[in-house]
């Protein structure tokens, strides 16, 4: 199931030629996932506060293929594509109406309180090993 998110270019994601800046497409990509992990009822608030567990963006391969500019509306779309023991691949689109903008696969690590790698709390292993979306390995 693909989570869809509207964006809304403001004034300030744009640079001196009118057109988004580059890493803002990155910022629009993170609230898509943070807003997909909502939709599935994972409140990354509470994850931290009771086990230490967080995610972070270990790799991210991205494509800008066309630009986006002040006050077009955007459709920021995330899908899961695979799931591991302390992983989570994503893939995700910036689409205006049906352009493709920008297209990215990013892989999250799960990591404990302290920082290191762990393994997917068993609680939400749970809710994405029941998305038939999702390849588990």
């Amino acid at each position: 199931m693909t989570h869809r998110l509207s964006v809304r270019v403001y004034y300030e994601d744009t640079d001196l030629a009118g057109i988004v800046y580059y890493a803002n497409y990155l910022k629009f990509i993170e609230r898509g996932r943070s807003e997909w992990l909502r939709a599935l009822g994972i409140d990354q608030a509470a994850l931290k506060a009771g086990s230490g567990h967080v995610f972070a963006v270990r790799r991210v391969e991205a494509d800008y293929l066309r630009p986006a500019r002040f006050d077009d509306l955007l459709s920021v779309e995330t899908a899961p594509a695979q799931i591991t023991a302390a992983r989570i691949v994503v893939d995700q689109t910036v689409r205006r109406d049906d352009a493709v903008l920008f297209a990215a696969r990013v892989t999250l690590a799960c990591l404990d309180g302290a920082g290191r790698a762990a393994r997917l709390p068993a609680a939400l292993a749970a809710i994405l090993s029941h998305r038939p979306d999702i390849a588990e390995k």
